[in-house]
């Protein structure tokens, strides 16, 4: 007997969306506000009489926040509730805004950032576990395509909108701007995301009640023979789980919805929560995933950081508004990055999953890997060239759009995979996810300027090439042909607290 559904009992499709889109702009407004700014770095550096390196620190230092900080959200989600988290934290990064609008000095401003950085820290890996809880397996895809554009979009839209408004009027109004639209969607957030937390009946011994069909336990994937076709977490099927009556979940109206409280967890302790993850390193698909977001989020940033100094700079002496139109491309390569990501890999899974008898397997999800691999790869070389040699700006602005392809469809790809290799623990696994790359990233971009001083564009993105090229290739040939002998042999693991 197929389970009804927490979507088909307690959500319309219209609420669904509308919850997702808050959040997912929740995302977009921390990174348009704090990484949005880079065009105007060259201008803080002379206001405030900074270095390169030191002026790179408005960006550097939040990313270590965002990534580090979702081990701090996420347990405290999962204990208290999601919209409690989102509510305040939005409203954080309100006052952060206001705070950096009227920064007297470099260190107040560096300050509004990592605290804002600390309140959108909450919407990183949550917002990626929000497409599990509200939507089905044959929708993630796409959905968390959808999420990284979000994401990736606040650091290209962020930048042309912030070359324009520093032109016009000073870099403080791009922090202006910032406030007046995380207000709106504070008050979206407010009224409209309820809690997606939901207790779910352990009897059942059901994976995951948001999926469209009945999905396997840890059990069934263990007695499954390695040699075989491994079931994914959403086509197992467990004998006598689904003959008991569909379950019942009783409707909220709006104003139960807008209570922020929900009461705690009865799972584990507040403290069990935060070591819970950790052992989750042991996972392969965890590696990956973290690894090939961090190595595109690294070639991104790394040129959003030196663009400004390169391009405003002799012999381009471009202004700021033209230098933020470098991050048209950008965004061009992220949307095709999350259509790649989401859409054609759902596509390309469905074809897949008809030809293996309607067996879906979740690493059917990283062949299409081989797009950033190549596209982003060839990326890094163009752009590398293209400043050192003082090529066409044509050349920079192809090199950055074919890097920012990678930002969204490798996490996209690897993340979706995640959720799929192990759908009951995905926050907690997303958690590793999203904090571990930032901090990864963080090491890595804050040499980025020194790398460049001392070796040039063409090996410091030559050599990013290489790792980025080296990262991807390398978990394709581990995971796609051994993924699901390894999904049997993590199975027996009795390493989650």
């Amino acid at each position: 007997m197929r389970l009804h559904t927490l979507h088909e009992l307690d959500r319309t499709e219209g609420t669904k969306n509308v919850a997702f889109l808050s959040v997912c702009s929740f995302t977009f407004l921390t990174n348009f506000g704090i990484g949005g700014l880079t065009p105007a770095f060259y201008i803080l550096s002379i206001e405030f009489d900074k270095t390169v390196s030191e002026t790179s620190e408005l960006l550097l230092w939040p990313i270590l926040v965002l990534g580090a900080f979702n081990f701090f959200w996420v347990p405290v989600a999962n204990y208290f509730g999601k919209r409690p988290v989102f509510v305040a934290a939005s409203g954080l990064l309100c006052v952060c805004y206001i705070w950096g609008a009227l920064a007297g000095s470099f260190r107040s401003l560096l300050w509004s950032n990592i605290v804002g950085a600390f309140a959108g820290a909450s919407t990183e890996a949550l917002g990626a576990s929000i497409v599990n809880d509200l939507f089905f397996l044959h929708e993630r895809g796409a959905k968390m395509g959808l999420y990284m554009n979000f994401i990736s979009g606040g650091n290209t839209l962020g930048p042309l909108v912030c070359g324009f408004v520093i032109t016009a009027l000073s870099w403080r109004w791009h922090k202006w701007i910032s406030l007046i639209l995380t207000a709106i969607n504070f008050l979206t957030v407010m009224f409209l995301v309820p809690e997606t937390r939901y207790r779910r009946d352990r009897s059942m011994n059901v994976a995951d009640l948001g999926s469209d069909a009945p999905s396997s336990t840890a059990d069934d994937v263990a007695a499954t023979d390695p040699e075989k076709s491994v079931r994914s977490a959403e086509q197992g099927n467990t004998p006598g789980a689904f003959d008991s009556a569909p379950l019942q979940l009783s409707k909220k109206s709006w104003a139960q919805e807008l209570n922020p409280w929900s009461g705690v967890s009865a799972d584990a302790s507040l403290y069990k929560m935060f070591l819970r993850p950790l052992p989750m390193f042991a996972y392969p698909c965890v590696v990956y995933a973290f690894l090939g977001y961090a190595v595109s989020l690294v070639l991104t940033v790394a040129v959003n950081i030196l663009n400004p100094f390169v391009l405003q700079a002799p012999p381009y002496s471009w202004s700021p508004m033209i230098n933020g139109l470098v991050n048209i491309p950008g965004f061009i390569g992220n949307v095709a990055g999350s259509l790649a990501g989401g859409w054609l890999v759902d596509r390309f899974c469905d074809w897949q999953t008809r030809r293996n008898g309607g067996l879906f397997e979740p690493e059917y999800r990283l062949y299409l890997c081989i797009l950033p691999l190549l596209i982003t790869g060839a990326g890094c070389l163009l752009f590398g060239y293209g400043v050192e040699r003082t090529l066409h700006w044509t050349s920079l602005f192809f090199g950055y759009g074919m890097i920012s392809f990678a930002l969204t469809a490798v996490p996209t790809i690897t993340m979706a995979y995640v959720s799929d290799c192990v759908l009951p623990l995905n926050e907690d696994a997303l958690m590793l996810v999203n904090g571990s790359k930032n901090i990864v990233a963080f090491g890595f971009l804050y040499g980025i300027v020194p790398w460049v001083d001392e070796v040039g564009y063409v090996d410091c993105f030559g050599a990013q090439a290489g790792i980025f090229v080296a990262v991807i290739a390398i978990g394709m040939a581990i995971l796609i042909p051994l993924g699901a002998r390894i999904r049997h042999e993590q199975a027996q693991w009795r390493i989650i607290l």
